[in-house]
């Protein structure tokens, strides 16, 4: 495992650090400075954006080759970070006193927050073999709170007291709910293509709208709300033994509504966990599992088409025909006989 230490107590640009272990192409215009790499030890793309009154940003969009432990080391003025990861999932481990902490996944789609004592290490263990895109927003708490209007008092008792300086929260850290709007304006905000003021403009604005979320996420699970498109890691759980449930009985017929009853759980909430785990509506989703069932029986077993219909608990072979070709392109008859003819081929070669 590379290992890769930033000094934040350092008069040196955080990029500028972490590519003398990554040896990648590094540009820095205005307050923006980005590496790029594409060589041994993997491809991507980190970027640190420099913005006032302690506000910055480091996202990574990145593919390491090979494990990557990313060392923070805090100086005395420790910020308080707001993550996002968008894509894959990466470790978590914060170090004081001379002691190690547990390992903690940060999951995607997980609005997190953390913050360390002066003096330590913050650790991140990104992974080989994946794609892992991490937002970042710091803050530094000595530097904001000299902003005027800074609202800090509006804030939750353990943010605000991290922003002003305490310590009675910290080591601090906060796995909160997963949240799909959060995904969708990172997306943007990653896809920014402007120039000059224009482009800082619009990224600070984004990652103003991305902080108030993540803040409001906050207030939110501590007071025991539920925000729009956000879901717990109970739900998320529920949606993973409906998941369950729906692959062990492909051969039955049911509702969203059928399986929200059986799991004690929210339609609304359902569909949620569904489009961020796959991606896909709970009926999409469904109706993937029953055709990748019925192409493995084509291609496995000598059932009809007829038997077939009824083994993935559907009805009509035309309704089932026409969702088979919108998805593989073939028609499930058409299908089935160019397995033959290739299996006769097989047999007589």
């Amino acid at each position: 495992m590379k290992e890769i230490h930033v000094d934040l107590s350092l008069n040196q640009p955080i990029i500028e650090q972490i590519n003398k272990v990554i040896n990648g192409e590094s540009n820095a215009t205005y307050n923006e400075h980005i590496l790029t790499f594409d060589n041994e030890i993997g491809k991507g793309v980190i970027r640190n954006i420099i913005f006032d009154w302690g506000i910055s940003l480091l996202d990574y969009d990145v593919h390491f080759n090979e494990k990557i432990k990313l060392v923070f080391e805090i100086a005395q003025s420790n910020p308080i970070e707001f993550l996002f990861v968008s894509e894959g999932n990466l470790l978590y481990t914060s170090e004081h006193t001379g002691k190690n902490q547990n390992l903690v996944k940060l999951q995607r789609y997980q609005n997190t927050i953390l913050s360390n004592l002066p003096n330590s290490n913050n650790t991140f263990i990104f992974p080989s073999g994946e794609d892992i895109k991490l937002n970042v927003i710091k803050i530094i708490g000595d530097q904001y709170s000299n902003k005027s209007n800074n609202y800090i008092d509006t804030l939750q008792k353990s943010l605000k007291s991290i922003l002003s300086g305490k310590s009675e929260f910290l080591p601090y850290k906060h796995l909160g709910n997963f949240n799909l709007k959060l995904a969708d304006i990172i997306e943007t905000l990653n896809a920014e293509a402007n120039y000059g003021i224009v482009r800082s403009m619009n990224i600070e604005g984004q990652l103003n709208l991305i902080l108030a979320l993540q803040i409001l996420e906050h207030k939110s699970y501590e007071t025991k709300l539920s925000l729009p498109n956000s879901i717990s890691k109970t739900d998320l759980n529920k949606t993973k033994a409906v998941t369950k449930y729906i692959c062990e009985n492909l051969h039955d017929s049911f509702t969203v509504k059928d399986l929200a009853d059986m799991h004690a759980f929210s339609p609304k909430k359902m569909q949620t966990g569904f489009k961020l785990l796959y991606g896909k509506s709970v009926n999409e989703y469904i109706r993937t599992k029953k055709l990748e069932l019925a192409r493995e029986l084509i291609e496995s077993t000598e059932f009809s088409i007829s038997e077939i219909v009824y083994q993935i608990g559907y009805k009509s072979r035309s309704y089932f025909s026409k969702i088979f070709y919108d998805n593989y392109n073939i028609l499930p008859a058409d299908y089935k006989e160019l397995v033959r003819s290739k299996s006769s081929i097989s047999e007589e070669g």
